[in-house]
């Protein structure tokens, strides 16, 4: 039973450290452009949206302007991706926890 409440601790200090680690996540940014930085998205760990730049000169082409928004928010959320997948992968070593980010 003494490795069973010993287990039960590790566990539960692992949790903690996961949710502080999460927290952390939320207040990290991540940059995200296109067109050599006429669009520019700021996004944090938990993928939230914070800002859009635009560049002026690119605003009037509408498609054009729509393509690099689009081109921005992938390059953003591929970098927050890896950003999660890097800090949390010290605690799940390769495992798939589902909701975990």
């Amino acid at each position: 039973m003494k490795n069973m409440n010993q287990l039960m601790r590790q566990a539960k200090k692992m949790q903690e450290e996961i949710m502080k680690a999460q927290e952390a996540l939320g207040e990290r940014t991540v940059e995200g452009t296109a067109g050599g930085g006429a669009v520019k998205l700021v996004m944090n760990g938990h993928k939230e949206l914070l800002s859009v730049e635009i560049n002026p000169d690119v605003a009037g082409d509408v498609e054009m302007l729509q393509d690099l928004i689009l081109a921005a928010f992938q390059d953003v959320n591929q970098k927050v991706t890896e950003l999660t997948e890097s800090e949390m992968g010290k605690y799940t070593k390769g495992m798939n926890i589902p909701g975990l980010f």
